[in-house]
């Protein structure tokens, strides 16, 4: 596969996918379009388009299959005559539905320049492959997601039965013997299998039967040049690349991978396991407490499945991550909020609506046994004291900057943009979407305050606070999973006196991004708390996590003598409090900090900011997921502190430019480049968007078609340029 995904995608109107099918020398287009109208959600088309590549056979011969399902309630019949040869023409499925009422799918011939295979075998009599072949099953509700295995396993019959009346010498060609029954009859789901010879082109549409009228291709063919147009005209005007990536080639591959994440949008349903046991040892109170978490794990008495939930939320992967992330999702929506605002605003309150009674969410959504099948089982099981980085206040700061920017909507020729900027246009619909939310918010926070609290008192701390210090729980001598850097250095061995640098530098995010909504919804009391917690952190970073001999922020453990020390791994983690906005531009510790980023001996490589310290006797060891690659999710906050930092500078009119603002200029141009490049370089060699990137080589590594976070490169292309002597060329 040379690669495959959206070219361009709006959730509103549809958009264009192309799979780059190298192994079969053919490119395969699909042109989705939504048409409104009616009220059960309006229509849709596609339109499916084989174009043979340059190294194909004269006579490349394709099978395309589609095919629909009904679970549930409803009713799903193919309405063509039965015809032990095929369908001639069009076929047609009639169904419905309480949530879509009546409809009809329609599987069009396609134009007369399609042209099939010829006769080449005996077979071909009985089934002639100028025709379309229709296949009928009945399936139970539950197996319906497995439509692959249940196709394979109907071909196979076909197949044998073909062996068995031709012989292994005489077999038809492949095309011929890898088909499907035709087999029109009563079911609920239904295989529609079409065969060509060189470049084809065929429709499949869906009509509303509330709709004013049915869709035609005609109208697919109006509706995808419209489609087309409007993407780019709203990405030009929303996340166009700035300087110096103002170019043509930057602006396909910056819509490819936007297009990517939104299409990878979805909605999701079904049970959950989860363990309420609530075992003592998961409180992690003593020394060896993985061991005995380990121990109860094992015990599993109190597993059990959940739900059914549901949950509206874009994906890490789409063939490799089909599901939500709890801290992925915060990162995600980061470039969504741009483009569409009350998207973004359904996602997140999709992801609240799914907090128990106590303020937790699953930081892994594994929703049903099609989303099971794809995670090992070891990573089945949620648990109610496992925490994950709270990126979603990050889309409330968001939010609530908008607000208060007044951003411009005069001049808009989006037709949809009074529903895509429905909250902003009209703050009070923000407002209230806030005021509503606002109770799950603040159970959510007192959660994590309750459940992930860091020892201060029984070590003897000097620190300003007694209360704000903050411990992952979940964690065992190798990995930190709840934390999201999984792997990355920790201190050894675990003790429950740890304090987390990351996880106080999150808390201290979100307690800033709770105060300013509840000064926006006029919460003054609760504003004027979360003040209180927030001051309280800032300083308490300072005091429990910096250390003057490393010049950095470290983790703090306890030693064998019952004393709080400091544990350094020069990486991420050290630069946490400026990651999450906690370190002000005029801090003493932002020289250190930024000596840090910019040293190649350290974090700093031509391809982005390294995970670890290239100076660790650790970099690169073990499992090597966060101990040296270049991550895009981190490093695009530390492009956006860089430029905070630097616009912190220029507004202070009081002070002369001082060297801070001189290095995060360059920093700021310097990493944003490399970073926006190498992306782009391996995109354009590998057909993908990466997991993570090499820091020696800048080769993507790991997942391929990882378009969640690292798709904000776009956002960072969407960055203003700064020219000589720090000025900001565009508004951010």
């Amino acid at each position: 596969m040379a690669g495959y995904g959206w070219d361009e995608y709006d959730v509103r109107l549809g958009g264009r996918q192309t799979i780059h099918d190298a192994g079969n020398m053919i490119d395969i287009t699909t042109d989705f379009v939504k048409v409104p109208g009616g009220s059960h959600g309006g229509s849709w088309g596609v339109r499916i388009r084989g174009t043979p590549r340059e190294n194909a056979p004269e006579h490349l011969v394709t099978s395309m299959i589609f095919y629909a399902a009904m679970e549930g309630f409803g009713s799903l019949q193919v309405s063509n005559e039965e015809n032990e040869l095929g369908i001639e023409g069009m076929v047609k499925v009639e169904g419905s539905s309480n949530e879509l009422g009546s409809f009809s799918l329609e599987v069009t011939e396609g134009p007369e320049t399609n042209v099939h295979p010829p006769p080449r075998h005996k077979s071909y009599a009985s089934k002639p492959l100028d025709r379309t072949i229709v296949a009928s099953l009945q399936v139970e509700d539950a197996n319906i997601w497995q439509a692959k295995a249940l196709l394979f396993q109907h071909m196979k019959t076909e197949i044998d039965e073909m062996i068995s009346l031709y012989g292994n010498e005489n077999a038809p060609p492949p095309w011929q013997i890898f088909t499907i029954a035709n087999n029109i009859r009563e079911g609920n789901m239904h295989f529609v299998q079409k065969v060509f010879d060189g470049a084809f082109e065929f429709d499949v549409i869906f009509s509303s039967g509330s709709a004013p009228a049915p869709v035609t291709s005609e109208v697919i063919s109006g509706a995808i040049e419209s489609v087309t147009d409007s993407f780019a005209d709203r990405f030009s005007k929303v996340l166009a690349p700035k300087a110096p990536f103002n170019k043509s080639k930057y602006t396909a591959f910056a819509r490819s991978m936007f297009s990517n994440l939104i299409g990878g949008i979805g909605y999701f349903h079904g049970d959950a396991i989860v363990d309420r046991s609530y075992a003592p040892e998961y409180e992690e109170e003593n020394e060896g407490f993985w061991e005995e978490t380990a121990e109860a794990r094992q015990r599993q008495g109190a597993v059990k499945l959940e739900g059914p939930a549901e949950l509206y939320t874009s994906i890490p992967s789409r063939p490799f991550f089909p599901r939500g992330f709890l801290w992925d999702e915060g990162f995600h929506l980061i470039p969504v909020a741009d483009w569409d605002m009350d998207l973004t605003l359904d996602i997140v309150k999709s992801w609240f609506s799914l907090m128990d009674e106590d303020g937790w969410i699953g930081r892994e959504q594994i929703l049903g046994q099609e989303a099971r099948s794809k995670v090992p089982l070891e990573f089945q099981v949620q648990y109610p004291h496992y925490a994950n980085p709270p990126t979603l206040f990050l889309i409330f700061d968001a939010l609530i900057d908008k607000l208060r920017s007044g951003a411009p909507f005069e001049g808009s020729t989006d037709p949809l943009e009074s529903i895509r900027s429905a909250h902003l246009q009209r703050p009070e619909n923000a407002k209230d979407y806030l005021r509503n939310l606002y109770p799950l918010l603040k159970r959510h926070y007192f959660w994590f305050r309750k459940t992930q609290w860091g020892d201060v008192k029984s070590y003897d701390r000097e620190a300003f606070s007694t209360k704000e210090a903050y411990r992952w729980r979940g964690r065992n001598p190798t990995h930190v999973l709840t934390s999201g850097l999984d792997d990355y250095l920790r201190p050894q061995p675990p003790h429950p006196g740890e304090l987390h640098t990351d996880l106080i530098s999150w808390m201290g995010m979100m307690t800033r991004s709770m105060r300013r909504i509840a000064e926006t919804i006029g919460e003054s009391d609760d504003a004027k708390e979360y003040r209180g917690y927030e001051t309280a952190i800032v300083r308490n970073i300072d005091d429990l996590h910096w250390d003057d001999k490393a010049q950095t922020y470290c983790d703090a453990t306890v030693d064998d003598y019952e004393e709080s020390v400091h544990v350094c791994h020069k990486g991420y983690i050290s630069i946490f409090p400026f990651l999450t906005g906690l370190l002000p531009a005029d801090s003493p510790r932002l020289g250190a900090i930024l000596d840090m980023i910019s040293d190649p001996e350290e974090m700093w490589s031509p391809y982005g900011l390294r995970s670890l310290s290239l100076s660790s006797p650790n970099y690169g060891t073990g499992e090597n997921y966060w101990r040296s690659p270049v991550w895009i999710n981190m490093n695009y906050l530390a492009v956006k502190a860089l430029l905070l930092t630097l616009l912190s500078n220029l507004q202070d009119l009081s002070q002369s430019p001082g060297p801070h603002q001189q290095r995060a200029s360059k920093l700021y141009t310097s990493l944003r480049s490399n970073l926006v490049e190498n992306v782009f370089k391996e995109w354009e060699r590998t057909g993908f968007a990466w997991e993570q990137y090499n820091p020696e080589t800048g080769e993507g590594q790991r997942t391929q078609h990882f378009t969640g976070w690292t798709s904000l490169v776009v956002k960072i292309m969407a960055m203003p340029e700064v020219q000589k002597g720090g000025k900001i060329k565009d508004e951010l």
